[in-house]
C-alpha cells in the first residue's frame, strides 16, 4: 500500500506535473486575474525547473561526496543496491545497464583493490516485473563474467525496495551464519544515500557508506549552464523530489 502511496504523493509533487497544471489551469480561465497569475507561474516555475545551474546546485547540495578509494577501510563484505539494469529488456548472456552502473563496477573495483574480500548484491524484480530474472542475478553475472570467483559474490533476490533491501540482507546474513555485528560497506547511488543508510541503521546493520553514480556535476559559469534551459534539469528535480517523497513515506510507514 505504501508503495502507490509514494507514488501517488511523488506523481502530484513532480515539477512537470505542477507547472503543467499551472498552466493548463491558467490557459482555461485567462480572462480572470487568478488564471493569468497561474499561467505565469507555471512558465517561471517551468525556467526555474529547466535551469541547469539551479537544478546541479541542489542536487550538489543533496548528494554527500564522493569517497576516494584509499580512504576506504578494508571490509569483509560490500553491499551493493540493485536498480541500474534494464530489466524490461531480457537476455541470458548479458547485462543491460542503465545509469547507475558505477554501483556494481565501483563494487569490482573495491573487490580488486582489496577494500572487500566478498560482494553482497540486493534486489529483486520489482512489481509488475517482465523479465525472469532478478537484478541481483544479473549482477551477479556481470561480475563473474569479469572474473570474479562466483563463491564471492552472493545475492538476496526476494526485496523490492530500499527497506526490505536491509531487513532481507539482515536475514540472508544470520542465515548464513555471518556476523552481522561487524561494519560493512554499503555502496548505491549518492542520491539515495541518505534513505539507504537510515534504513540499514533501522535495522541494525553498521555500515560505511561508499556513494556513487553521481548526477550533480562540478559548478560551471558558463551562459549554457546559466541560462539555456534544459530537459535533463527536469529529470534531475524529479529524481530528487521523489526521493524526498519516498523519505517521506518511509517515515509515515516506520521503515526509518
Amino acid at each position: 500500500m505504501f508503495f502507490y502511496l509514494s507514488q501517488f504523493l511523488s506523481f502530484l509533487a513532480l515539477p512537470l506535473t505542477i507547472t503543467i497544471s499551472l498552466i493548463v489551469l491558467g490557459a482555461f480561465f485567462i480572462q480572470r486575474k487568478w488564471g493569468k497569475r497561474s499561467l505565469w507561474a507555471g512558465i517561471i516555475l517551468l525556467w526555474f525547473f529547466s535551469n541547469p545551474f539551479i537544478a546541479n546546485q541542489a542536487m550538489l547540495a543533496w548528494e554527500p561526496q564522493f569517497k576516494a578509494f584509499n580512504e576506504v577501510g578494508n571490509h569483509q563484505i560490500g553491499i551493493v543496491l540493485t536498480g541500474v539494469t534494464n530489466l524490461s529488456k531480457t537476455a541470458y548472456d548479458r547485462t543491460f545497464f542503465n545509469k547507475g552502473a558505477d554501483r556494481i563496477t565501483h563494487a569490482l573495483q573495491l573487490y580488486r583493490e582489496g577494500k572487500i574480500k566478498k560482494i553482497l548484491i540486493t534486489g529483486g524484480q520489482g512489481l509488475n516485473p517482465v523479465n525472469p530474472q532478478s537484478e541481483a542475478e544479473l549482477l551477479q553475472r556481470f561480475l563473474v563474467m569479469t572474473g570474479v570467483p562466483a563463491e564471492d559474490v552472493m545475492i538476496e533476490d526476494q526485496s523490492k525496495n530500499t527497506y526490505e533491501n536491509a531487513l532481507f540482507t539482515k536475514d540472508f546474513l544470520e542465515k548464513k551464519g555471518i556476523d552481522v555485528n561487524q561494519e560493512f560497506i554499503l555502496i548505491t547511488s549518492a542520491f539515495h544515500m541518505k534513505r539507504s543508510k537510515a534504513c540499514f541503521d533501522k535495522v541494525g546493520l553498521q555500515t560505511e557508506t561508499f556513494p556513487t553514480d553521481y548526477y550533480s556535476n562540478d559548478t560551471k559559469y558558463d551562459v549554457p549552464t546559466l541560462f539555456f534551459p534544459d530537459p535533463y534539469s527536469i529529470f534531475i528535480w524529479h529524481k530528487l523530489v521523489k526521493e524526498w517523497i519516498g523519505i517521506l513515506v518511509y517515515k509515515m510507514v516506520g521503515y526509518l
